[in-house]
């Protein structure tokens, strides 16, 4: 039997297979509103087959936006849009839901992707971002305002708000976004964090203000709603986070109550000269996975459905989390199944779409 299509738990939540549909930024939203765009792109994704489908990075609050068009989740507005979104997937899909929460920090107010990718400045609606420390993501940024005791209390209780959105909207999984470089990572790496309070220096003072988030947000929603941490094992840069400290950081999540961690790496840099291939960030999810008893999903251009299955066979990770390859391929779970010879849930107005001689693979 195939180890992807077997059933798995995060926390109380049962899923049906281990693909997992990883957080990926669409940078369509209006002022933070799911747009018709998100209808479209998650409602096909949602017809996937997959166990979960994590919903992208969305910010806790208006100046935590990594560009304009970040989805966002910290007030009414937002709420109400983010809703019509997802009661139009509910309609036709019963497959699992997740969101993952974050904040951009020094990262904030840029270009999307396509078009550049640059800091915003004000003329062109930019905005002034925070951090732990005053220090520009790239050379040319303007150095972020550094955040006092005010504004730590002010985005931890914003995560906790937009948790609490969350379940109200019928989510049923929370990630916190601590990895990429953005404001969590940003407390974690000594690259990024210089600073000379409780927050800043070594490692326990690191650790501090994500821990702090991740406490209150699991404080402020029910048990039956899992919370995890996605986290870069590294920051590929000699000085900075590393896989050591990443497992110290899954270890104490684990103790607070963490249901799992998804792990990833990278993004703080823009110095970094990575060698990327298929799988190159699965050796630290196997590492922390070593160390801690929670579930932990593996990602890192997983494109094959054998490549797949061999990271659950080997204890690489738990899970399978895939991103781009599910956007060249909304159908990849189907595929896989088929591949595999496993079965994976379709809705019925597709099931007579199985190419001639696969059989029994959609049901």
């Amino acid at each position: 039997m195939s180890q992807l299509f077997s059933a798995a738990k995060i926390g109380e939540l049962a899923l049906e297979n281990r693909i997992v549909i990883a957080p990926m930024c669409q940078y369509s939203a209006e002022a933070g509103r799911a747009s018709s765009w998100h209808r479209i792109h998650l409602g096909s994704l949602a017809l996937s087959g997959a166990g979960l489908l994590i919903l992208e990075a969305t910010a806790v609050e208006a100046i935590g936006r990594i560009s304009p068009g970040d989805l966002g989740l910290w007030d009414d507005e937002t709420e109400a849009a983010l809703h019509t979104v997802l009661a139009d997937i509910r309609t036709w899909s019963p497959i699992r839901l997740g969101i993952q929460l974050g904040h951009a920090g020094r990262k904030a107010s840029c270009r999307a992707p396509w078009q550049g990718g640059h800091q915003l400045p004000a003329s062109e609606g930019g905005w002034q971002t925070v951090a732990p420390s005053a220090l520009g993501f790239a050379e040319q940024d303007v150095a972020p305002t550094v955040l006092d005791d005010a504004g730590l209390a002010r985005i931890k209780q914003a995560f906790v708000e937009s948790a609490q959105r969350a379940v109200r909207l019928g989510i049923e999984l929370i990630e916190i976004h601590a990895a990429h470089g953005y404001l969590l990572h940003q407390f974690l790496s000594p690259l990024s964090n210089q600073r000379q309070d409780q927050y800043g220096g070594s490692l326990e003072n690191r650790l501090r203000f994500p821990l702090e988030v991740f406490s209150a947000v699991r404080a402020a929603v029910p048990a039956s709603i899992p919370v995890g941490v996605r986290l870069s094992a590294t920051d590929w840069v000699d000085g900075g986070w590393d896989e050591e400290q990443s497992i110290e950081f899954s270890q104490q999540l684990e103790t607070l109550g963490c249901d799992y961690v998804h792990v990833s790496s990278g993004g703080l840099s823009p110095l970094q000269n990575i060698a990327v291939g298929p799988g190159y960030q699965l050796p630290f999810a196997r590492a922390i996975r070593q160390q801690v008893n929670i579930p932990v999903m593996g990602v890192g251009l997983i494109t094959d459905p054998q490549q797949a299955e061999a990271v659950l066979e080997q204890g690489d990770a738990d899970l399978v989390a895939l991103g781009r390859a599910v956007l060249y391929n909304p159908h990849w779970p189907w595929q896989a199944a088929a591949a595999l010879n496993a079965q994976v849930k379709a809705p019925s107005q597709y099931l007579r779409s199985e190419p001639h001689g696969v059989k029994g693979t959609l049901v």
